[in-house]
């Protein structure tokens, strides 16, 4: 694959996991009524909400940065890795199998765009950004 298509599939991905990512921290940040009951059905505080959308707010505006904080950037992927794979397992305990739809989904194309960001940006480069 050329660098041009990595590229391409990268931020397409980086531009989907940010508006996914940016309307569930909004939502989060303005008690959003249908996020919140949702996310307090799985048992998770109040205080743990606004948390969450802080730092997914925080890191979509970190992964939008081209060409810089490439090392922070991998903190993002794995923050939002983390979260993915939590709401996963807690929706599969709480709510069943067919709420965890948007869960497979969101994990899907951030491996995607995470196997594109490496090929972008191989581990020399990151480590050497400082």
């Amino acid at each position: 694959m050329k660098t041009k298509t990595s590229k391409i599939i990268y931020w397409s991905g980086a531009i989907f996991m940010s508006l996914w990512f940016g309307a569930s921290g909004f939502f989060e940040l303005t008690k959003n009524p249908v996020v919140w009951d949702i996310t307090r059905q799985l048992g998770y505080p109040p205080h743990f909400i606004y948390i969450l959308g802080v730092f997914k707010l925080s890191g979509i505006a970190v992964l939008l940065l081209p060409n810089r904080l490439l090392r922070l950037k991998e903190w993002v992927f794995a923050g939002m890795f983390f979260d993915i794979i939590f709401a996963f397992f807690s929706k599969i305990a709480v709510l069943g199998f067919p709420a965890t739809i948007d869960a497979i989904v969101a994990f899907t194309v951030l491996s995607i765009t995470y196997l594109m960001y490496r090929k972008i940006y191989p581990p020399k480069l990151i480590f050497e950004e400082i």
